[in-house]
């Protein structure tokens, strides 16, 4: 995360001056899709604010400039559709609060949106992302500014709020820099409601986060982090909902050159008060792979791969049943007097995990209240496992960047020692920690992808 809410309101126009689409409704039918959905079909470019609801069959559109959906209209994508990026006019999908978007594509037919450029030319940032704004509630006192160069709010006091539903969807090199340290990260929710569905996401070679919750109440499952930039899960200004089965997989080679990248960025707000709702991830079954030290492509390790789960400013959390390895400064670490006081009076939580970092398995950055060491005590006592090496937790092949398998193997500590007690039903149990577990079963295959450098599209 860059910059949490305000963008000069000269500078979010300058990015959002797309040419809006006149519709003429008057004709009889024209309401629902008229002339917008027509022109779109007939051209295959997606540009401007859709004013109306539209609904695209199966093809490959472009998207020209920032695209809004504007509050009350709906935008639907079939299975099997590609939507690219201009490369002069770069996109960005924006769906604004009481707006929707269905994006629903099936395991042998997912939905993908990426960049325009052919490939072995693909870049992060050849684009902008996927913004969804919604209703629900935040803890800011006004409905604040998304961030991106976006001149849109979010937020509000409808907890069930619902803005649509992704399901197998791949969203590939975006975070276009609206403004220096503004990039739009690959999925955005502000203000994201629970009646939104959001299921079998993968976000590859994105130039920001992955996912940034801001605020809002809504679940997720099946959620990919492939090569990101920055952070894989980012979230912020009290978001309060339950995500499962979720995979993080970093690029050795590729990191943000100007911030410390971690598996998870935790805040409350960026200057660590006490507003509320706190900021309250509830998460289970991840998988995090670290670059593990690997040398970059120039010989060096790129110094800002940086912690797996950094708890900052005044937040609270829950992890269970779940693997962190491979990350190069810490694994499991807390920050702030307040953040550190949650988990040590058992206001945070953090149970039945596999543990394994290249530097500091744990890490406390605010001694007076709990050392490093304190944390560890704490958290060997409560399920927790820490591994020397992240080939002691036993994963197929959780580094192969183009072709990984992060199924147990025979043995492996992840098979068992899963534990659900006060979770809440939105979670499904399992006998194994991580994403994956044994078995032929596995929610990866047929519509996930490693290799978007090279797909042809």
């Amino acid at each position: 995360m860059k910059k949490l809410t305000i963008i000069l309101a000269a500078i979010a126009i300058s990015f959002s001056s797309c040419i809006k689409v006149s519709v003429d409704n008057s004709s009889e039918g024209g309401e629902t899709g008229g002339s917008e959905q027509e022109e779109i079909i007939r051209t295959k470019i997606i540009t401007g604010t859709l004013e109306t609801s539209v609904t695209l069959p199966k093809g490959k559109y472009t998207l020209r400039g920032y695209v809004y959906v504007a509050n009350g209209s709906t935008l639907t994508f079939a299975p099997g559709t590609v939507v690219v990026s201009d490369s002069v006019q770069k996109g960005a999908l924006i769906i604004e609060k009481g707006a929707k978007l269905f994006a629903e594509g099936t395991q042998s037919e997912p939905i993908v949106f990426t960049t325009g450029r052919p490939a072995a030319t693909r870049q992060p940032g050849d684009w902008g992302g996927i913004v969804l704004l919604g209703n629900a509630p935040t803890n800011r006192s006004t409905p604040p500014v998304i961030e991106g160069g976006i001149s849109r709010t979010y937020g509000g006091t409808v907890a069930n709020d619902n803005s649509g539903a992704l399901r197998y969807v791949r969203i590939e090199f975006a975070g276009i820099a609206a403004d220096p340290n503004s990039e739009i990260n690959s999925l955005t929710l502000g203000g994201v409601g629970s009646g939104t569905i959001i299921e079998n996401i993968q976000c590859s070679y994105g130039n920001d986060d992955s996912y940034e919750f801001f605020g809002g109440t809504v679940n997720a499952k099946n959620l990919i982090a492939y090569a990101t930039a920055d952070d894989d899960f980012d979230f912020d200004f009290g978001y309060r909902g339950n995500i499962q089965f979720g995979i993080s997989l970093r690029d050795p080679n590729f990191v943000d050159a100007g911030d410390a990248a971690n598996g998870i960025e935790c805040n409350n707000d960026g200057t660590g008060t006490t507003a509320q709702p706190y900021t309250r991830p509830v998460m289970s079954n991840f998988t995090f792979v670290g670059p593990n030290n690997q040398l970059a492509s120039n010989g060096t390790v790129l110094a800002n791969h940086n912690f797996n789960m950094r708890w900052r400013a005044a937040t609270q959390f829950e992890v269970y049943n779940s693997i962190l390895m491979g990350y190069n400064k810490a694994g499991f670490s807390v920050e702030n007097d307040s953040t550190v006081q949650f988990y040590k009076d058992g206001r945070a939580s953090f149970k039945n995990n596999l543990v394994h970092a290249v530097t500091a398995s744990f890490r406390a950055a605010t001694n007076p209240i709990m050392t490093s060491a304190e944390v560890e005590t704490k958290a060997l006592a409560e399920g927790n496992s820490k591994y020397a090496t992240p080939e002691a937790i036993g994963l197929t092949a959780p580094f192969a960047l183009t072709a990984p398998n992060f199924t147990p193997v025979a043995g492996s500590p992840a098979l068992s020692g899963s534990g659900f007690t006060g979770l809440g039903s939105f979670f499904t149990q399992t006998p194994y920690r991580g994403a994956v577990g044994a078995g032929s079963s596995n929610w990866l295959s047929g519509w996930t992808s490693f290799t978007p450098k090279s797909n042809n599209y």
